[in-house]
């Protein structure tokens, strides 16, 4: 009898409440400060940003939080999705390891992005809201934003880091066909975009730049709302159905993962994939190794620091505390534009401090390399983002195979690559360098992280 190559599950299936991580840590995570009292931020503090029931779910301590029908109804359009046993890719690689990944491409959007997307165009429309406005960086995010707000009768207008911009229109004539309109950033319809340009008319953007021009919008209009693609607890709340599926769809397979392995950049896909499965050992279940994989050109988790700092560039936002390269820090402009973020989100953070996940930072070149063996075995030509979760989980695959070990993997292909095809031909072309940042500028950004006195 062949074993199955993917395991399915029925929409009847679909989880039916957020996992939230928070009630199961063995210590809470700092709290959001205001940068001007340094007091803890409260619910009125981010009214003007975010509807009343995104904020309830941000604090909240809750377990289990229920997903809303009109949610899982359009759900329902690509989950559950499927998981797959990578077969030719453990052949390939000579390994005893089993390599499951859950595959989260099948959405509209090309990746994991709908599943906060969607219920933060919910509750922003019945709370009101007429407007959206959101940063973008690869142009994931924005284009599942564009199609949410588009279901829920929302305008929404994204700032795309401008060397996406240019790197992916196709990204952009996505999220134009959904409705939504699409500006490079740094821009000249914000105070902080036209300050930027000022200084730098050739400036190749940040997802801090385009997160500050996005609140800044957001704030001048009461119909107006600010969504965010990753960071903070609401959205990596809505992520947990992937590895909520993949928990019942690896029991279907009579298997259960010693390493999960994920993409980081904010910290979404990697918390919906590994997040689930923490809690079940932190609740006394198995506890598998968790690595979080990220660029090596912006590496928050392996070279930043544990520190207050702000989300954004031009200091709108509360002050998190988080692994950070420092809210002035411009990344190089490698292809994988959703992991360009000089912050990781707190809650991932947290989980670093508290020893329960590791993290690994590898070149593009390599990840590059990764996806193009994976896509090769496998068929499914991962996102540049996802390629760095498939060489995380190949390096753990080889590991298996000098020691001898049959250990089960599991890792998160967080979306497709159908609008980075320029790049993969760079790569063939020997064009795609390794960008490093400069050593300099990351000691000015970290020398300028503010000064939050340590609690007594």
């Amino acid at each position: 009898m062949t074993t199955p190559t993917k395991y399915l599950l029925d929409e009847s299936q679909l989880p039916k409440f957020w996992y939230n991580i928070a009630a199961d840590l063995p210590k809470a995570p700092p709290p959001v400060l205001h940068p001007g009292t340094l007091q803890p931020v409260g619910p009125d503090d981010l009214a003007p940003l975010f509807p009343m029931e995104l904020i309830l779910q941000e604090v909240s301590t809750e377990r289990e939080i229920e997903i809303p029908e009109p949610v899982r109804e359009i759900y329902r359009l690509w989950r559950p999705a499927p998981l797959y046993r990578a077969h030719r890719l453990e052949k390939a690689l000579g390994t005893p390891a089993k390599i499951f990944y859950k595959y989260e491409g099948v959405s509209p959007a090309g990746s994991h992005k709908p599943n906060t997307a969607v219920p933060q165009a919910f509750y922003n429309a019945q709370a009101g809201t007429k407007r959206l406005t959101t940063e973008t960086g690869a142009g994931q995010w924005g284009t599942s934003l564009s199609f949410a707000g588009q279901l829920f009768g929302l305008e929404v207008l994204v700032f795309q880091v401008r060397v996406s911009y240019d790197q992916k229109p196709y990204r952009r004539a996505v999220m134009e066909t959904y409705g939504a309109r699409c500006l490079p950033s740094p821009s000249t319809e914000t105070e902080y975009g036209r300050r930027v340009l000022a200084q730098r008319p050739d400036h190749p953007g940040s997802l801090g730049i385009a997160i500050s021009e996005a609140v800044e919008l957001a704030a001048q209009r009461e119909d107006t709302k600010y969504a965010l693609g990753s960071v903070l607890n609401h959205v990596l709340l809505h992520q947990t159905v992937i590895g909520l599926e993949a928990m019942e769809q690896l029991q279907m397979a009579d298997a259960w993962p010693d390493v999960i392995v994920g993409a980081t950049g904010g910290g979404s896909n990697f918390a919906g994939i590994a997040f689930p499965f923490i809690g079940h050992g932190l609740r006394g279940g198995a506890r598998p190794r968790v690595v979080a994989v990220e660029p090596a050109a912006c590496p928050s988790l392996t070279r930043g620091r544990y520190a207050y700092d702000f989300g954004d560039t031009a200091h709108l936002t509360p002050l998190t505390k988080m692994h950070t390269l420092g809210s002035t820090f411009t990344p190089p402009p490698f292809h994988a534009g959703g992991l360009r973020y000089h912050g990781m989100a707190p809650l991932v953070s947290h989980l670093k401090e508290l020893g329960l996940i590791e993290a690994v930072a590898y070149t593009q070149t390599q990840c590059f390399e990764a996806g193009v063996l994976f896509a090769r075995c496998e068929g499914i030509v991962p996102a540049p983002e996802a390629n760095h979760a498939v060489k995380g989980a190949i390096e753990e695959a080889l590991r298996c195979k000098r020691e001898g070990r049959s250990e089960t993997i599991l890792f998160n292909l967080c979306g497709h690559g159908h609008f980075d095809m320029a790049a993969y031909q760079k790569y063939f072309a020997g064009e795609l360098k390794d960008e490093t940042y400069d050593e300099r500028e990351l000691a000015m950004a970290l020398a300028g992280l503010p000064s939050v006195p340590e609690p007594a």
